[in-house]
């Protein structure tokens, strides 16, 4: 009888989305949520101006089954620069406490449409899971397609992510933690630090494209975080993150996407790196990047807040 049933309804498998894809929809993801294998993330984050809990919004309305992901608790905690990446050990043990395996699928989702999803999304790929996949247009455009909501998020679920926070905390603290189900292979390739960032633009072998709004860019608006200069860093370009995005915070069709890469004078057959505020948004442009074929763009995880924050790093700002 099991074998009748299998032959019925196939199981899920991940090979039958392809990776080279970073998104997947709202439809699809209803059709093959209850599959034990895929895992769906909530990893919704805000603006600090913004004054929104992402967690306690998570326990009103979620996508059945879905966990959440705290993007400023699964984070390095040996500095004080906002959610950077954590160690691996650290990344482990957090996505083992959520119960989450190297052979699950992961979809992770936000509450905007498409914006927080994208870090999680890079952080996954830049520990060596490829099996991920950002919901397209998110939790209001699951909303939007009349699927239900879990109004209360499931007791287990809530202690899986306090579980995770907990775990990153036991690492850096030298402290045992519970059993590694995921194992992670660091890709080095896909995070840039400052130095990198410094050499670039003495040699500036890749693009870099930033994906904060044009006035802050420009130094004509503030940054967010109180004590930072606005502007860029020499030689980098604009490309606000919406502009990978529709109007209902979808990502762009390939043809719209290349559009807007060559518009802004940018060669996809020249190697590219991105950067924003805090390295949250980059990841969008990344995301958008990832559509085009161009897989291995990494992000320069500090961002601004670190290099406005240097003593010795040279800041540029619109000349008229």
């Amino acid at each position: 009888m099991a074998s009748s049933m299998v032959g019925a309804q196939p199981p899920f498998s991940t090979l039958a989305i392809s990776t080279n894809e970073p998104v997947v929809s709202v439809d699809w993801l209803h059709a093959n949520i209850r599959d034990p294998d895929l895992k769906v993330l909530d990893a919704s984050w805000y603006m600090p101006d913004e004054q929104r809990n992402p967690f306690q919004e998570y326990q009103v309305a979620c996508i059945p089954g879905a966990l959440f992901f705290d993007i400023d608790g699964i984070t390095d905690r040996t500095t004080n620069l906002p959610h950077m990446l954590p160690s691996e050990e650290a990344f482990a043990a957090a996505v083992s406490a959520l119960g989450i395996k190297n052979k699950d699928g992961v979809v992770v989702y936000d509450g905007k449409g498409i914006f927080s999803a994208a870090r999680v999304w890079w952080m996954f790929r830049a520990f060596g899971h490829d099996k991920v996949w950002v919901l397209d247009g998110g939790l209001p455009r699951w909303h939007a397609s009349g699927y239900d909501v879990e109004s209360t998020a499931p007791g287990d679920a809530i202690l899986k992510s306090s579980a995770a926070t907990e775990a990153i905390e036991k690492v850096y603290q030298g402290q045992m933690v519970g059993p590694t189900t995921f194992q992670t292979k660091f890709q080095p390739h896909l995070v840039w630090n400052l130095d990198q960032v410094k050499r670039n633009i003495q040699d500036k072998a890749y693009q870099h494209i930033d994906a904060r709004s044009k006035a802050r860019f420009d130094g004509v608006a503030p940054e967010p975080r109180k004590g930072i200069n606005s502007g860029h860093i020499p030689g980098s370009k604009c490309i606000p993150f919406p502009q990978m995005l529709d109007g209902s915070q979808t990502l762009l069709s390939r043809e719209e996407l290349e559009k807007k890469i060559g518009q802004e004078g940018i060669s996809l057959d020249k190697p590219i790196v991105a950067s924003c505020g805090t390295g949250v948004t980059a990841c969008i442009l990344v995301l958008g990047l990832h559509r085009l074929g161009k897989t291995d763009i990494p992000v320069y995880d500090g961002s601004w807040t670190e290099w406005a924050t240097q003593p010795d790093t040279p800041l540029s700002t619109f000349e008229r």
